[in-house]
């Protein structure tokens, strides 16, 4: 998919992966569209991409991501991306797992962006064409001690992922999931910091990395790219055909 005057909404766009994702599509080329709760932040950040379209959105509220969809369509007529970004991390040993925080969290995580992707789908599906990628962690490619709520659905929204992916295929939608590592996000309260080691060689990347590696995977329609822990891989978000 060509970026250069893409519709793109990105939720959970007004700090981290989803901010910098939105401001690397306006440089692409392309139209963002912004959506998240906190509304004075991505206003503010709709007049530096060009006056982007902000949509205060919730994904938890059915209502809010039916409007987001419909403003969309309203100002650019189509959309052709959707970046599935927004949500919420949940620490705690299990022993100690509050059961509401962690429906919350499935709610968030993975119930919000069913309800997102299927907002965007009877667009897409009537353009024969779209891209959808969902943002999933890397706890889920180890043995999460201490976050395994959070994990688990991030676990559910790889499968979400997977299974939507053959789903769709057939309406000339790519469904791909984009896999960050450690990342200095808002996430947890900003716990991680830019050049403050998590771990002895692990430092967390820059939300700017994983979004090239997001616009990446909505050029290509790839599977799934798995972003590795350790220093940031320049190439990684380069197209492999290129």
């Amino acid at each position: 998919m060509d970026l250069a005057g893409a519709v793109v909404i990105v939720t959970g766009a007004s700090s981290g992966i989803g901010e910098a994702t939105a401001r690397l599509l306006y440089e692409a080329g392309a139209l963002p569209v912004l959506a998240a709760r906190r509304k004075d932040r991505i206003a503010t950040l709709g007049e530096e991409l060009g006056e982007a379209l902000a949509v205060e959105t919730d994904v938890t509220d059915h209502h809010a991501v039916v409007r987001l969809a419909m403003a969309a369509v309203d100002r650019y007529g189509r959309i052709d991306g959707l970046v599935n970004n927004a949500g919420a991390g949940l620490h705690a040993p299990l022993d100690r797992l509050d059961p509401a925080a962690l429906s919350a969290a499935f709610e968030l995580n993975v119930v919000g962006v069913l309800a997102v992707t299927q907002a965007v789908l009877p667009v897409m599906r009537a353009q024969r064409s779209g891209r959808i990628v969902n943002i999933g962690s890397g706890t889920t490619r180890m043995l999460p001690v201490g976050v395994g709520g959070y994990a688990a659905t991030k676990a559910a929204l790889d499968m979400l992922t997977s299974v939507a992916r053959a789903e769709l295929a057939g309406d000339g939608i790519a469904v791909s999931l984009v896999v960050p590592s450690v990342t200095a996000t808002e996430l947890d309260g900003g716990a991680f910091k830019l050049d403050r080691e998590v771990h002895p060689g692990m430092v967390p990347h820059h939300p700017a990395y994983v979004g090239r590696v997001i616009l990446r995977a909505l050029r290509t329609g790839e599977e799934c790219i798995d972003i590795p822990d350790g220093a940031e891989q320049p190439d990684l978000a380069s197209d492999p055909e290129r």
